[in-house]
């Protein structure tokens, strides 16, 4: 036990040195210096630099300057290559210190939302680390060691961040290699100026794509199974958004319901958080407000999202009870 203390506290020591010398050093670091250190390797440049990469990742030097130096000294596919195998051998690294350092004990200490929060990502596995990789709402380096903390399968870990970086690896190695070819005055400058734009924009565009592409979808339901649910209590709420004087007018409102007008539904957020992984079925006249709500709430993170078809005017069509 005090052998395993000694040695995470000689490997946080360690860890937190290689950061301080990097960010103490962090204004002399810059894809051309990366390129003379490894061009002068010779034929082991290929190993020095993937070996170099992973280093670098532990200690949290930005991998775009690893990248570009990559793609300008082996050219697009090889650099990319060669950087992705370096980032997710360091990811990795950084993954398993993480682990070792605190793992455990963060698994034992962790409560409150901190706790469901883990678990969340968890829950998630590799759908989440190709998340994170995909939309970088984080920085790379700190991210490796925050998925160190949870029970994320390695296997899991190292194949989503090897998958999901590749759009990025290629962007970035390409750039690097068109850069080279713009300084040396070499052939069709043009043509990969704007393949190296095309791949920058694809891995902008992806993390928009996948987080529209993982918004739970939003289901529409009719009055009839709303009336069934409601009387086998299956629905926790019923989210009315029409102004105050419509919830109380001609149509009524279904007994039950919550009135929450879409004008005021943002402000409003923070009570329906109860609800955010309920089912929620929203009504207005019709269904056009009711699916500007949805939309709402979607964007917010709230699941089992529904929008009652046709709203009111179809449940007084049913005759189905209603409260003025």
């Amino acid at each position: 036990m005090k052998t395993a203390k000694l040695l995470r506290g000689l490997l946080l020591i360690a860890i937190l040195a290689g950061i301080a010398v990097v960010a103490s050093r962090g204004g002399s670091l810059n894809a051309a210096a990366v390129e003379h250190l490894i061009a002068s390797a010779g034929a082991t440049a290929p190993f020095l630099f993937v070996l170099g990469y992973a280093v670098a990742t532990v200690f949290f030097v930005p991998g775009s300057i690893l990248t570009l130096a990559a793609g300008a000294l082996f050219g697009p596919v090889a650099g990319a290559f060669y950087s992705l195998t370096g980032a997710t051998l360091g990811a990795t690294l950084a993954f398993l210190v993480a682990r070792f350092l605190a793992g455990e004990w963060v698994a034992r200490k962790a409560g409150g939302r901190l706790r469901d929060f883990v678990q969340g990502v968890e829950a998630e596995g590799w759908r989440f680390v190709a998340f994170v990789r995909l939309v970088p709402l984080f920085p790379f380096n700190l991210v490796n060691y925050a998925l160190g903390l949870t029970r994320i399968p390695l296997v899991q870990y190292v194949l989503a961040s090897y998958l999901c970086m590749l759009p990025g690896a290629l962007a970035y190695a390409y750039l690097g290699f068109a850069g080279r070819e713009a300084a040396t005055g070499g052939e069709g400058l043009l043509q990969k100026g704007l393949i190296a734009l095309a791949l920058l924009a694809t891995s902008a565009f992806l993390p928009r794509l996948v987080i529209r592409l993982r918004r739970p979808p939003v289901g529409r339901t009719d009055a009839a199974s709303v009336r069934q649910r409601i009387s086998q209590g299956e629905i926790p709420m019923i989210l009315d958004v029409r102004g105050l004087d419509e919830y109380h007018g001609e149509l009524g409102h279904i007994p039950g319901s919550l009135n929450i007008p879409l004008a005021k539904l943002p402000a409003a957020l923070p009570r329906l958080e109860p609800y955010r992984d309920k089912d929620i079925v929203l009504v207005c006249r019709t269904d056009k407000r009711s699916a500007e709500a949805a939309e709402l709430l979607v964007r917010e993170g709230f699941r089992g999202i529904e929008v009652l078809e046709g709203g009111m005017e179809q449940w007084n069509r049913l005759r189905l009870a209603v409260n003025r």
